[in-house]
């Protein structure tokens, strides 16, 4: 049961792997098992989000107020990010995926590659590579948060 949690915790848009695999290691999941399951669950939305983002995006530009809002989403993620994305190209993509940051997570990223055009065949290896090198941070992060509080235990 630890695993559908963990599971369904990194398909989450806002808190995917950073809050899944902390959760995983609390639920009592190895430190692989917490990764495998977020890991599987991170990755499982990047497909879907890079397909159905363009189509749920030209579908809802018929409306006025939606083409306004998402305009100025396209304004403002090209006017902070555009640079080093396209500069880099799934580089950057890797790059911005693979901080485990809030808000650089495999979702931001699959948004920002549609904003920005980048092809699928370019974003998804470049968004999972970053998702799979986040998972890896977050989890030596949490295992050693875990040993360095382990003092209080004894």
């Amino acid at each position: 049961m630890a695993a559908l949690y963990v599971f369904l915790m990194a398909m989450a848009p806002v808190v995917e792997l950073r809050g899944a695999i902390p959760l995983g290691l609390g639920l009592g999941l190895s430190p692989a098992g917490a990764l495998f399951w977020a890991l599987a669950g991170n990755l499982l939305v990047v497909p879907a989000l890079l397909t159905l983002l363009p189509w749920a995006v030209a579908k809802m530009e018929r409306w006025p107020r939606v083409r306004r809002l998402w305009e100025g989403l396209e304004a403002r993620v090209r006017l902070k990010g555009e640079d080093k994305v396209q500069r880099y190209g799934a580089l950057g993509l890797f790059l911005f995926v693979a901080v485990p940051l809030p808000g650089t997570g495999a979702w931001t990223g699959s948004v920002l590659a549609a904003v920005l055009g980048v092809k699928k065949r370019y974003a998804l290896p470049a968004i999972a590579a970053g998702v799979v090198v986040a998972g890896v941070a977050v989890l030596l992060a949490t295992t050693g948060a875990i040993r360095g509080l382990s003092f209080l235990v004894r």
